[in-house]
């Protein structure tokens, strides 16, 4: 994918918004396939980071038809979300799955990145609201 972010504010702490984020997932049926807490693995190495979580999450019934185009494209997949404290504000990010269109070669599968962009969109719409 491109280097552009979309950034939104969460509310709530990281923990809470990563508990939204779940259910959010959860009730459209999408898996949590893994989830890299950077804050517990700097307190590991004795140093400090703000409360930093980048969660992973797809659907191999989606995603394994892209990158049978094109199996690079499972650099970005299965897709992801950075929550992060700053300062006493929690924020996401996640990169636009429509930029898979553009970075690779699909054939058979052209209209799924526009249909996860969609979805991540609705995804942030729904975590960001309050609550």
């Amino acid at each position: 994918m491109g280097s552009e972010l979309r950034t939104i504010r969460v509310q709530g702490t990281v923990a809470e918004a990563i508990v939204r984020l779940r259910q959010l997932l959860a009730d459209r049926g999408v898996e949590v396939l893994a989830s890299i807490d950077h804050a517990a693995g700097a307190r590991r190495a004795g140093l400090e980071l703000a409360d930093e979580v980048v969660v992973f999450f797809g659907s191999p019934a989606i995603g394994t038809g892209v990158m049978q185009d094109d199996p690079r494209a499972g650099i970005d997949l299965p897709l992801r979300i950075v929550l992060w404290d700053d300062n006493g504000t929690t924020y996401a990010a996640y990169r636009d799955p429509q930029e898979l269109a553009d970075d690779f070669d699909l054939v058979d599968h052209r209209t799924v990145p526009a249909k996860l962009s969609k979805f991540m969109t609705e995804l942030a719409s729904d975590l960001r609201a309050e609550r």
